[in-house]
């Protein structure tokens, strides 16, 4: 929280002035100010003998009344090609429990698409839906999506708005946050409510990925925040849920920019889809070479699985970036996922600790993928892949 001095404390005494390692801090007629370079490392609180310094919860001064006055989780649902993204149904699952936590309505926003899809996202769990099928919106642009959706926000006040950590949430979400002047917590991994203040707890890969930061905007609202894909569980689907579906009206919107056209890489996508898959295998450096995802892709062969690396195996130009899980890659939730050779990094696990069923295979017993593992073998990869190979293949032929 942020540190304010109470200046009728202060007596000037400079003691703060010394420990503070970033310069934040100076003197203006007698009294310690605190200015914008502050880092909120606290070291001010301890050294100051009066207790001038203090900490305040952020917005206080615009009155926490305001905050009250927000109501309801909603999630944006994004649509390509009038199809609703996949993870609009997967932010809904998780939306619908914050809802239930905070006692309000699930609410889904959708732009350009069908009104059956606006039915079906309130079969998948939204109470309401907020709908606008106005031809500009067909093709997605940043400035026509932004404004209509922080319109809605100031008009409706909800106090949670998530959307997907996708390439039109990356693009558009940052505008209606910077609109609406509150904060936005990109590529969330995790959300909580706080049970004590109700705040939302976003937490996210920080530092590259070295550790998990848990980030809380206690004085602004909506607390908005985007997630990956495939990182939350899809609810269930419901034929007779009922709901409502709210007509929006574009009202005159305008665009500056317009879309010519739109060119899909279908050459990757043959490749490899690997969020799509329901099975794959993965290497890490432990392979040691191109030779072992040649091994790897026999056995996802066998399984009816793809083939994913870890970003070491990529970095090594070993297997295409298309493969590869993780932070700096796809996010996937398979139904299995099998890790040859991969340590675990938690840039790593971050991109697939979400799969039903993990198997690590690791020949260090300590490696920190047998942390998630589901299960784990302890062995050389180059024994215990060719071994499960022949297995399967002497299955297959019914020996």
């Amino acid at each position: 929280m942020p540190l304010k001095v109470d200046k009728n404390v202060c007596s000037g005494c400079g003691a703060c002035i010394t420990v503070c390692p970033y310069d934040a801090i100076k003197m203006e007629g007698g009294k310690a100010v605190i200015g914008e370079y502050c880092q909120l490392c606290q070291s001010c609180l301890s050294a100051c003998a009066e207790g001038a310094i203090k900490e305040i919860a952020e917005g206080c001064e615009k009155g926490q009344a305001d905050l009250s006055s927000y109501k309801g989780v909603w999630v944006f649902a994004e649509q390509r090609g009038g199809k609703v993204a996949p993870v609009a149904f997967e932010l809904l699952g998780e939306g619908g429990k914050l809802a239930r936590q905070r006692g309000v309505d699930l609410s889904a926003v959708l732009f350009g698409a069908a009104r059956e899809d606006a039915l079906e996202l309130i079969r998948w769990g939204a109470d309401k839906v907020y709908f606008c099928g106005d031809g500009i919106f067909k093709n997605f642009e940043d400035e026509p999506n932004a404004r209509l959706l922080a319109s809605l926000i100031n008009e409706h006040r909800p106090e949670i708005v998530l959307a997907g950590a996708t390439a039109i949430g990356r693009s558009f979400l940052p505008r209606v946050a910077a609109r609406l002047k509150t904060g936005l917590t990109a590529d969330c991994t995790a959300l909580e409510i706080e049970p004590e203040t109700g705040n939302l707890i976003q937490t996210r890969p920080a530092y590259g990925g070295n550790i998990m930061a848990s980030i809380l905007s206690p004085g602004t609202r909506p607390q908005m925040a985007t997630v990956r894909p495939k990182v939350m569980k899809r609810g269930k689907r419901d034929d007779s849920r009922q709901g409502e579906i709210i007509e929006v009206s574009a009202g005159g919107l305008k665009c500056r920019t317009k879309v010519l056209a739109s060119i899909r890489d279908e050459e990757g996508q043959m490749k490899v889809n690997l969020q799509e898959a329901d099975v794959i295998v993965s290497g890490g450096r432990g392979l040691k070479g191109k030779e072992g995802f040649q091994m790897l892709s026999e056995l996802a062969g066998l399984i009816g699985g793809a083939v994913g690396a870890s970003r070491a195996a990529v970095d090594e130009g070993w297997i295409p970036y298309c493969h590869q899980v993780g932070q700096t890659g796809k996010t996937v939730a398979p139904k299995l996922y099998i890790a040859c050779g991969i340590s675990g990094a938690v840039q790593h696990l971050v991109g697939m600790q979400s799969s039903d069923v993990i198997v690590a295979i690791n020949k260090n017993p300590e490696a920190p993928i047998f942390c998630v593992a589901t299960y784990g073998i302890v062995g050389d990869l180059n024994e215990v892949v060719p071994l499960l190979i022949k297995k399967l293949k002497e299955r297959k032929n019914g020996r």
